[in-house]
């Protein structure tokens, strides 16, 4: 599960007393596509730790399941059992669109931080082992390279090309897919005019998903600060952290744009 970067979730029996119908260290795997590999005893507590499983494999946080197996699920071996159910996730990617500044500064850090990092340009001056070398490297258009692409929720989406119009081919292609994250680096007098054309053409809805200006307010100038404050959004989101002022539609002026679109549309 984790190499093919599947989302599952493990339960794990870490405490046992009394008679119980497993032993501590026993442990079940809940695949992605519902499957399940192992036990911790069957019965009514098989399926109170498989509901907890779902739900940890769909979002919720680690946490220990305690139950008396007589008095909670009527089970009649009336023992007590502790499952730490915990979700399972291959390493995140992280696609750099671009192979500027920024982008070099952020690679290694979001290396270190649990990223496999990806960077896409055709630029062969920039794009080079020398400078991402803690990177995969895609020597192609990136605006060509999304195309093609497939993204699922293992996958973040940066972009900061060397191109206001090849930013804003980059992240129309992106805004089609479904990554678990997309980012777009810039000015916000940048990032409000790019985002303007786009959701004249598609609707404001479409950016809801969308994080710009990206990084966290720390008032960041050189290109290592603003890849320490991006870093900290991506953690932050990994986490369960998110702050409103992160996603782009949360901007006044996008909001307005939104507001001003659904009253034309009534």
């Amino acid at each position: 599960m984790l190499a093919s970067g599947q989302r599952a979730a493990l339960a794990t029996v870490v405490r046992a007393a009394g008679s119980t119908p497993q032993i501590a260290g026993a442990r079940m795997l809940l695949r992605a596509d519902g499957s399940t590999i192992g036990t911790v005893g069957g019965g009514a507590i098989e399926q109170d730790v498989l509901q907890a499983l779902a739900r940890c494999r769909d979002g919720a946080p680690a946490h220990v399941l305690k139950r008396e197996l007589g008095h909670d699920l009527g089970m009649c071996c009336g023992g007590n059992m502790e499952v730490f159910v915990e979700p399972i996730e291959g390493e995140p990617r992280l696609w750099l669109f671009g192979a500027g500044h920024v982008h070099c500064a952020l690679a290694p850090i979001a290396r270190g931080i649990g990223f496999d990092v990806i960077v896409v340009d055709e630029r062969e001056e920039l794009n080079t082992p020398e400078r991402f070398a803690s990177a995969q490297r895609e020597l192609i258009d990136p605006a060509s390279f999304l195309k093609r692409a497939t993204f699922d929720q293992r996958d973040w989406v940066l972009i900061a090309t060397h191109d206001h119009a090849l930013d804003e081919q980059v992240l129309e292609h992106a805004l089609a897919l479904t990554p678990r994250y997309i980012g777009l680096v810039g000015s916000k007098r940048k990032v409000f005019r790019l985002l303007e054309r786009i959701a004249a053409r598609r609707g404001p809805q479409a950016l809801e998903r969308l994080y710009a200006p990206v990084g966290l307010a720390i008032e960041a100038l050189e290109p290592a600060e603003i890849a320490v404050s991006i870093a900290a959004e991506l953690v932050a989101l990994r986490r369960g952290a998110e702050a409103p002022h992160m996603r782009a539609i949360d901007d006044p002026r996008l909001r307005r744009l939104l507001e001003q679109t659904v009253k034309e549309e009534v």
